[in-house]
């Protein structure tokens, strides 16, 4: 059975939120001293004065940023977004107690996001529980109401989806937003319903499992949204008999597909099909490395695959953490005495094997900081999505966006 994802729905009392998230991935630090600026990147003093963000220092070869932009991927500086699960229940401390408390919240939180500097606002995707569950109407809103912010999924289950269907309401959520859409799809993860996707009358095939299923799906998704034709047309109403394309097109979709991966293997797949790497904090492997080094070498090893590929774009790689700074009394109160407790990874069974599960980030920013700084996993990725205690309202998630984006992303190099 799947441990409840922490932090992303409280519990029935006015204290902290229980346990929610998925997550992933960094890679090498540099610890010598900008010749230019002549401060070591990171530090503190670096941190306050930002001269180690001034063009003069850019020229610098030997800085982590200057090298970054040479290898492509090892950059420091990240994007960095919000996942909601989109919990609601008539609980205490909830204030999220109904459905569209938690869907209008959500457009708020967009909205607040984006004026704060945040870069990108992801729905989880569940069905048959209180939470977000079909994405694109809430998309489409988030999008009308937003203007900068990427806006995208962490992930589709696409066990339930038809594929033409959600073709078409991405393209049309995706013009709304001018190009905005960032989907993570992926098989799906242990859910409340017993083969819930059979109730919405999609059965695998015979010899075929719900994971051959989804990945069909996705197939099918991937090329409608590429512009193949996909429906034979009509004679009598075309004047032709060729193939037809579903409408509207939204230039760029199909590169802005991630494949939401729990293993090194479906990373190196996720490269071999072109698609970019969304990993959380959740592996469903366990080598006894400490979480972080396994999802580095799951980035790596997509990294590898798609090199070898040959695709002629730059893949992206996001990851997702628990990231809880505490700040204030309000912070202590609902996740302080947390801090010692979900500071080490976990392993579980899931799915009938062994999983580990991704640390959570609690703690003061300058702590924070310190243990960023080692997470190779994230040093591997451009984006960062952390998870976010939905039930605690918009202006609570505001403030811990703002710590974050304030106090810790101009530390670590993310700013």
């Amino acid at each position: 059975m799947c441990r409840p994802h922490p932090r992303t729905s409280p519990s029935p009392r006015p204290d902290p939120p229980s346990r929610g998230s998925p997550g992933t991935g960094w890679a090498r630090q540099w610890t010598g001293r900008s010749p230019t600026c002549g401060l070591s990147p990171n530090s503190a003093a670096c941190a306050a004065t930002r001269r180690c963000r001034r063009a003069a220092c850019s020229r610098c070869s030997a800085h982590p940023r200057r090298r970054a932009a040479r290898t492509g991927h090892d950059s420091l500086v990240k994007r960095i977004g919000f996942l909601s699960f989109g919990h609601w229940q008539a609980v205490p401390g909830s204030l999220t107690r109904t459905a569209a408390d938690a869907y209008l919240q959500a457009i708020e939180l967009a909205e607040a996001a984006e004026e704060i500097g945040i870069d990108g606002a992801y729905l989880r995707v569940h069905h048959f529980a209180r939470q977000f569950a079909s994405p694109f109407p809430l998309l489409s809103a988030m999008a009308a109401r937003t203007k900068t912010i990427e806006l995208g999924t962490g992930v589709i289950d696409m066990r339930y989806e038809n594929p033409l269907y959600m073709a078409e309401e991405a393209a049309i959520a995706d013009l709304i937003s001018g190009g905005r859409l960032q989907l993570g799809v992926s098989r799906g993860s242990p859910e409340t319903a017993l083969r819930g996707f059979e109730s919405f009358g999609y059965v695998p095939g015979e010899g075929s499992t719900d994971a051959d299923d989804a990945r069909a799906r996705t197939e099918v998704f991937r090329a409608a949204i590429a512009g193949a034709g996909v429906a034979r047309a009509n004679p009598q109403m075309t004047g032709s008999t060729g193939a037809l394309a579903i409408q509207p097109q939204a230039p760029g979709l199909a590169d802005r597909i991630w494949w939401g991966s729990g293993t090194r293997s479906t990373a190196t797949w996720t490269a071999e099909q072109g698609m970019n790497l969304m990993s959380s904090t959740l592996l469903s492997e366990d080598t006894g490395v400490p979480f972080h080094e396994l999802q580095a070498e799951q980035i790596a090893l997509y990294r590898e695959a798609w090199a070898a590929a040959g695709w002629d774009r730059e893949p992206r790689v996001s990851v997702s953490r628990s990231i809880l700074p505490i700040t204030n009394d309000m912070d202590e109160l609902y996740f302080g005495e947390r801090a010692d407790g979900e500071g080490e990874d976990q392993v579980g069974y899931l799915d009938g094997g062994l999983a580990r599960f991704g640390k959570s980030y609690i703690g003061s920013p300058e702590q924070i900081v310190r243990e960023l700084e080692r997470d190779t996993a994230v040093q591997a990725a451009d984006t960062v999505l952390v998870t976010v205690p939905n039930q605690l309202g918009v202006d609570y998630n505001t403030h811990l966006l703002q710590s974050i984006v304030r106090d810790i992303a101009p530390a670590v190099g993310w700013r």
